[in-house]
């Protein structure tokens, strides 16, 4: 069974960029799409950006602009790269894949995002 691990977290003033990394244990084209989501607290888990396997991207409104998904199927590494950051941007961020084979979903354990003067 493949397994994600976030990494890249931290904590960072407004306006600053941080890069998260979501490594998996497996080939990452065996996942017909991978994405970011996060999570605030008392908030739902939302998603911010995904990847297909064709190298297309879509992004929450929110992320456009300031966010960029991408991948490194080298690597089996999908990262976000994340500028301009805002305090509403603190969160728990989640990678998630999506298999090809049986469209299930995998989950890493989340990394947290802390924007903050």
């Amino acid at each position: 069974q493949v397994q994600l691990v976030e990494s890249g977290g931290g904590l960072v003033q407004p306006g600053g960029s941080l890069r998260l990394s979501c490594a998996a244990s497996g080939s990452i084209l065996s996942f017909t799409a991978m994405g970011w989501y996060r999570q605030a607290p008392g908030k739902q888990r939302e998603l911010v950006a995904r990847i297909f396997s064709s190298g297309s991207t879509t992004y929450a409104d929110s992320a456009k602009g300031r966010f960029t998904i991408s991948r490194d199927n080298a690597k089996n590494t999908v990262y976000l790269q994340m500028n301009s950051l805002k305090p509403e941007d603190t969160a728990v961020y989640y990678c998630n894949g999506i298999a090809v084979v049986n469209l299930g979903e995998y989950w890493g354990q989340g990394t947290q995002v802390t924007v903050s003067s």
